[in-house]
């Protein structure tokens, strides 16, 4: 290049934010919001590796040879929860020993909840409604001084101690649908203030693996969490008039966006989204429907709908379809807001049905 045309040049390449030509980390995610938490992230860096088919259920699953090889090659693995993945913390352990592990309902300062019990829920509880719902002013001020030693020492080695698994996960697959809907809830992507909270911590698991590119994971989770409080103040504003809306929903996924947005279910028709409901239980639902003006019923797309339509069909109830890891959505960065979009169009369209 002549040193006219370097000239020239220079201040074109000075108008786009310079990104360190470091190797990109090899990041392995379980589930497609949180692909799209760590796609925001990453930014133009890379993209992170899925290891859980979209439209699969994480909550069992048979890993594929391609898919246990993401996590042997990873730097990072991403996951929620073994109470949404409880046949994945022995495959982590043998197959991703040696990258850095961050759990993330393990992440201080989020919000968690306990799974409802029973087909239905209780109604018009005031505070009740929110039992165990904390830190949720949305004062927004956990930016990027929001303690990130926060015990994540992150070199992570993850023992797992509290995670012993007796089956082997050597040949990486799981056996039966073990997953048991009591306890903690491990949904909480459906809350946008968990989701900030996320972001800073995925954009330090990746600046301590590329501290060259630190700056630029930084900057962009300080982007995704403005874009996400943007998202929620729309929401708000869509599902204003919501809060009065009755609907039941396929199974005990959606509180964590229940409480950040003012809505309620009444119920659920199974009790884990593996499982068919008793007779009694449906019977239980049916009086709902028909005793509490519950205005719709929702299904999951994984899931036959003919089973949601032979149940409540005669009912006067709405059926529509809700999804809490966006099946049929791009898998990108935009993924979540999408899904956050997409769920509050279902209860919006509920309200006027």
């Amino acid at each position: 290049m002549n040193n006219r045309l370097a000239r020239l040049s220079w201040p074109l390449l000075a108008a786009f934010p310079l990104v360190a030509a470091a190797e990109v980390p090899h990041v392995a995610v379980d589930i497609p919001p949180v692909y799209s938490l760590v796609a925001k992230v990453m930014g133009e860096r890379g993209d992170p590796e899925l290891f859980i088919q979209p439209g699969a259920s994480p909550h069992g699953y048979s890993l594929r040879p391609s898919e246990a090889q993401s996590l042997d090659d990873a730097d990072l693995v991403v996951w929620v929860s073994d109470a949404l993945t409880p046949w994945l913390s022995g495959a982590i352990d043998s197959l991703a020993g040696d990258a850095r592990h961050l759990e993330l309902m393990d992440v201080p300062g989020i919000t968690t909840l306990e799974y409802r019990e029973g087909a239905t829920f209780a109604l018009n509880d005031g505070d009740e409604h929110g039992h165990g719902h904390h830190d949720h002013d949305h004062d927004h001020d956990h930016d990027h001084d929001h303690d990130h030693d926060h015990d994540h020492d992150h070199d992570h080695d993850h023992d797992h101690d509290h995670h012993e698994h007796d089956h082997d996960h050597g040949d990486h697959e799981h056996h039966g649908h073990n997953h048991s809907h009591t306890g903690m809830n491990p949904h909480a992507w459906l809350d946008p203030v968990n989701a900030r909270r996320w972001l800073d911590a995925i954009a330090e698991q990746l600046s301590e693996i590329d501290p060259d590119n630190a700056a630029y994971y930084r900057d962009n989770a300080a982007q995704g969490k403005e874009d996400l409080t943007s998202l929620q103040e729309h929401i708000q504003d869509r599902l204003a008039n919501s809060a009065d809306t009755r609907f039941i929903v396929f199974h005990d996924a959606y509180q964590y966006f229940e409480e950040a947005f003012n809505v309620q279910a009444a119920g659920a028709i199974s009790i884990g989204d593996a499982s068919s409901p008793s007779p009694a239980r449906i019977e239980e639902l049916q009086t709902l429907v028909n005793d509490e003006n519950i205005q719709c019923v929702f299904s999951e797309p994984q899931f036959n709908p003919q089973m949601v339509h032979n149940v409540f069909g005669d009912t006067s109830a709405y059926i529509g379809v809700m999804d809490p890891l966006g099946v049929g959505l791009t898998l990108d960065a935009g993924l979540y807001d999408a899904l956050l979009e997409q769920l509050a169009n279902e209860i919006a369209r509920c309200t006027d049905a």
